[in-house]
């Protein structure tokens, strides 16, 4: 196995979108570490404080080349990685070991049309969000003695598929725009592969956000992590699977609530069904005991998110992925 550095440049990032058609930032084999950095404020840099900007940021927002700007999405994402042997109908297995804020200051925004209540907040707004990385709190509103634990991970994890000009908006079966804060450190995310070398990318990197994200964004910051990439030829999967150090995640991605939570409870039954060799009834039944259901975020148009946590200490024997 071999450790690489993947640095955030105008050549090693892209905006908007994925494409299968992007020349790799970085070609590794299966197995290999990489410490990566993302950037985040592609639109909004022009309006940040200094403490906001570094000089590789500013380059990339004044001179990221066409090529690199894929689709109408606001995330700038590093990447793609491509994995040597990986082909489709493989399984990536993404390994998230350490992910942490690369600046002391985050934004949120408010975007007319968006969100979840978009009739009630139409006006824009975008505020500086300063981060306590000693203490690793985020105090909002300022002065205001309320302090959120920062628990940082990456809302955006995916890979290309045949489609050149994906956009980054919403999430799908490729993952994407997941934005599901259990992803922190720690955790592993498996991701069906639809092009040879699974072209990965992630970036929108969040210090902090609730279940549902409502207001369309989080603490959105610039982030540093460190991943490994894992080809799982022995796994096939239609449909993302995460693993935290306490629970299995299914997920579901749809236009309504309603629709997303039917696909994440048939992928958990799923999984259960092929891991613990339960029946689907069994299944449905453990799925009404001991599964928890939540929203992941209701913004990401027009796929709505929900996923299913199982806890990982009811299981006996316990399940490897």
């Amino acid at each position: 196995m071999t450790h690489h550095s993947l640095k955030a440049t105008k050549k090693t990032v892209h905006l908007g979108g994925f494409s299968h058609l992007l020349t790799p930032a970085l070609i590794i084999d299966s197995g290999d570490t990489i410490d990566v950095e993302t950037f985040t404020g592609y639109y909004i840099y022009d309006k940040a404080p200094p403490e906001f900007l570094t000089p590789e940021f500013v380059d990339i927002c004044q001179n990221l080349p066409d090529e690199r700007k894929i689709a109408g999405g606001p995330h700038l994402l590093t990447g793609p990685i491509y994995v040597r042997d990986a082909e489709p109908g493989d399984v990536l297995e993404v390994k998230l070991e350490a992910i942490a804020p690369r600046l002391a200051v985050g934004f949120n925004a408010i975007r007319p049309g968006w969100g979840a209540l978009p009739e009630h907040f139409t006006q824009p707004a975008l505020r500086f969000i300063p981060l306590d990385l000693a203490n690793n709190i985020a105090e909002f509103p300022a002065n205001s003695r309320i302090k959120i634990p920062l628990k940082p991970f990456f809302g955006i994890l995916g890979v290309a598929t045949p489609t050149s000009d994906r956009n980054s908006i919403p999430p799908g079966n490729y993952g994407g725009n997941i934005d599901n804060r259990e992803l922190q450190a720690g955790s592993r995310l498996f991701l069906p592969i639809y092009v040879p070398g699974a072209l990965f990318s992630l970036g929108d990197g969040h210090s902090a956000q609730g279940d549902g994200e409502v207001n369309v964004t989080a603490i959105e910051t610039s982030m540093n992590g460190k991943i490994s990439l894992k080809l799982r030829k022995d796994l096939s999967l239609r449909t993302p699977i995460a693993e935290t150090p306490t629970d299995i995640i299914t997920m579901g991605f749809a236009e309504t609530l309603d629709a997303a939570l039917e696909q994440a409870l048939k992928n958990m039954i799923d999984f259960l069904k092929h891991f613990a060799n339960l029946s689907a009834e069994d299944a449905y039944v453990l799925c009404s005991l001991a599964v928890n259901f939540r929203i992941t975020q209701v913004v990401n148009s027009p796929h709505k998110g929900v996923h299913g946590m199982l806890p990982k200490s009811i299981l006996s024997p316990k399940i490897i992925l």
